[in-house]
């Protein structure tokens, strides 16, 4: 297989969760996966309010029933993740957490039919096994404040961690902006967004570089050495 297309078939999924479709976590979002075309690989943006997706999780579709119920969005979703190489989490920090929609998007979809014991073998549905994590957040307050108060390491610990290790992930980053309030200078967002698109780029070259080795046969790799 060529370089061009091992690298075509890295994909991205970026779930972003803002009901603003100009909001700054919006220009984050679109920044990541133009970023993603550029360097090659596949972006699939999963605007959860311009899908109107559904965030209440409904009785049968609980893990603990003996019939479990895979509603159409549901199901669609988990389509659209399986095998993925990245998943993005795009989102503002609302009163110390993700936003509702978000966390509806893990109880509905990733956590999907998974039990609490698979969960604490940190195998989750088996979709997201090997995957990265990476999340991009943002806040009004800026992230000194944000220290005094514990929260981002909260953050990480109890959502990005969780997931991580809850649904069979390999590694997670976490990329946050404070201070985006509204009057903020074109400078900064402009700042921001090329900080994005680095580590978008790193990424991409990371998995790039991991996919290219895998393919290259052992005899192929011991010469090269």
């Amino acid at each position: 297989m060529g370089t061009d297309s091992v690298i075509s078939a890295l994909r991205h999924i970026v779930v972003m969760a803002h009901p603003d479709p100009k909001s700054y976590t919006a220009q984050v979002a679109r920044t990541y996966c133009d970023t993603v075309a550029a360097c090659g690989q596949t972006a699939i943006l999963r605007d959860l309010h311009a899908m109107q997706f559904d965030p209440v999780l409904h009785a049968d579709e609980r893990a603990s029933r003996t019939q479990v119920r895979l509603y159409p969005d549901v199901a669609e979703e988990l389509a659209v993740i399986a095998n993925c190489d990245v998943l993005v989490l795009v989102y503002p920090i609302w009163f110390g957490s993700a936003p509702a929609m978000l966390k509806g998007y893990v109880d509905r979809v990733l956590g999907a039919g998974v039990s609490p014991a698979a969960v604490q073998a940190r195998e989750g549905s088996g979709l997201l096994n090997g995957a990265r994590l990476i999340s991009f957040t943002s806040s009004a307050a800026r992230e000194p404040w944000l220290a005094e108060q514990g929260q981002e390491m909260a953050l990480r610990d109890v959502f990005d961690h969780y997931i991580e290790r809850g649904f069979g992930m390999r590694s997670t980053k976490h990329f946050h902006f404070g201070g985006v309030v509204e009057g903020f200078s074109e400078r900064f967002v402009r700042q921001n967004l090329y900080d994005v698109n680095h580590a978008a780029r790193v990424i991409c070259a990371d998995l790039a570089a991991e996919r290219h080795k895998a393919e290259i046969p052992v005899g192929h790799a011991s010469q090269a050495a």
